[in-house]
């Protein structure tokens, strides 16, 4: 048995074992004490739970009476009316979709050294999966250890988030300034990954702070069961405070629903490097593209990527701006390719030639892209925002695949109002513009110019 597989099983079981245990990249501290009800002790053998006062949004709250133990239940659901135009084109194409529906368990123990997170997906096919069926339910199953019970290092394992993304990935999807996240995102991301996390956080002068986090992990995406194919992936990010820290976790929110009373602003920088893909991206997925060397054994091209961001709050705005670059190291021993029926061919030809390199970069999401977004948010809860994106395509890439790809400058704008005064209600029209790079496919036949999406979403979490 491989030793990525063993480690996957061993990660995996720690995760369900300490079930009761897991973490958020926030503080979380057992507040409100004054709004709380006990039950009665007459119930239990030991010390009662605390029963803390519901607010829409903010889960369901336990906690021990001397604060060594809490765990929160909560959950989001969101709907969208997505109505899409393409130029040359009169027809509407409209549906209805349940987007989001997730919940999630959190928690932590023995006076918060001990952190958990299992997070469950309803939706089949939404953001968690990616392009496969992996994560179609679960979407965290982690636990994480801080020795000292504070920030200062914490060590998780399991099914997360990866801090090597860009920054957009890991903030929450019921925090989202427009109905989608960016197509920079879309594109590049792996979302969720299964492996060891790193994270501190160190105050390097009068308010300034840094966070450092390390990352190795399969490189195969979220959990399955199959085969995991390739070595590992190792990565890092690190991300500077010069005015300190954020209020309330702002940095893991998009919007300035804290509005910060004095300007505060994150460098942010990641790299990854995965040791053999066999998807697309450098690590969502596992055995999708699949190739051979002369023995017959599975031969894989490396994957590297790197980030760089700037995020920026201040009494209601936000501004953000991300880079993203791929690239692929492909060994000159592969010589055969594996089908999608499970046969094999030595044919790797592309512009009318042979050419091994190229045809395998040519699968990849190779390039580079970057995203700026900004709004403010008024006082009465409504937000106007608006963001730009651009893809810049390798020569050999899949994103010059004119079917999925090719729509490379993205412009967007959204209007929302949030019904409460935190994240858990609203409604919000997004109506996003992509230009395309000339003549495109789409599924009733081919355009040119823009496709156009108008996405109503309303949100409600408990």
């Amino acid at each position: 048995m491989g030793y990525k597989f063993i480690m996957v099983c061993i990660l995996t079981f720690i995760s369900c074992y300490v079930s009761a245990q897991v973490e958020d990249d926030m503080d979380m501290s057992i507040e409100g004490l004054e709004d709380i009800s006990v039950i009665p002790d007459s119930l239990f053998e030991v010390n009662a739970p605390i029963v803390h006062k519901y607010y829409l949004g903010n889960g369901l709250r336990f906690s021990s009476p001397d604060g060594n133990y809490m765990m929160n239940l909560t959950g989001y659901v969101q709907s969208t009316f997505l109505t899409q135009t393409y130029s040359g084109d009169d027809d509407l194409y409209s549906r209805w979709r349940v987007r989001r529906a997730r919940i999630r368990l959190n928690g932590y123990a023995m006076k918060d050294r001990i952190r958990y997170r299992i997070g469950i997906d309803m939706v089949k096919g939404s953001e968690s999966s990616g392009d496969t069926d992996s994560g179609d339910m679960l979407m965290d199953a982690w636990v994480a250890y801080r020795p000292w019970g504070n920030s200062r290092l914490s060590i998780t394992f399991g099914q997360r988030s990866t801090m090597t993304d860009n920054r957009e990935n890991f903030m929450s999807s019921s925090s989202l300034q427009l109905s989608e996240r960016s197509r920079l995102a879309s594109i590049f991301g792996t979302i969720r990954e299964v492996g060891v996390f790193a994270q501190g956080s160190y105050k390097v002068g009068a308010d300034a702070y840094l966070r450092p986090a390390l990352a190795i992990t399969d490189g195969d995406g979220g959990f399955t069961f199959g085969k995991r194919y390739g070595g590992l992936k190792y990565g890092a990010r690190v991300n500077y405070y010069p005015f300190g820290l954020f209020r309330d976790g702002g940095d893991y929110y998009l919007g300035d629903k804290a509005y910060e009373v004095s300007p505060k602003l994150s460098l942010g920088a990641s790299y990854s490097y995965n040791d053999g893909t066999s998807d697309r991206r450098g690590g969502n997925s596992s055995g999708d593209i699949l190739y051979l060397n002369e023995a017959g054994n599975v031969d894989l091209p490396d994957f590297a990527r790197t980030n760089l961001d700037f995020f920026f709050k201040y009494r209601g705005w936000n501004f953000m701006a991300e880079y993203t670059k791929t690239w692929a190291y492909v060994p000159s021993t592969i010589t055969s390719r594996v089908r999608a029926d499970g046969s094999t061919s030595d044919s790797f030809e592309i512009d009318g030639e042979q050419n091994i390199e190229n045809y395998i970069k040519n699968r990849l999401i190779l390039g580079s892209a970057f995203n700026l977004q900004g709004g403010y948010l008024f006082r009465n809860f409504w937000t106007v925002n608006a963001r730009y994106t651009h893809i810049i395509p390798d020569k050999y890439s899949y994103l010059n695949n004119d079917l999925y790809y090719k729509r490379n400058d993205i412009f967007e704008f959204s209007v929302a109002k949030y019904l409460t005064n935190d994240y858990s209600t609203k409604i919000q029209l997004t109506a996003s513009f992509y230009k395309t790079d000339g003549e495109v496919r789409y599924s009733n036949g081919t355009f040119s110019g823009y496709e156009t999406l108008f996405n109503v979403l309303t949100q409600i979490s408990f």
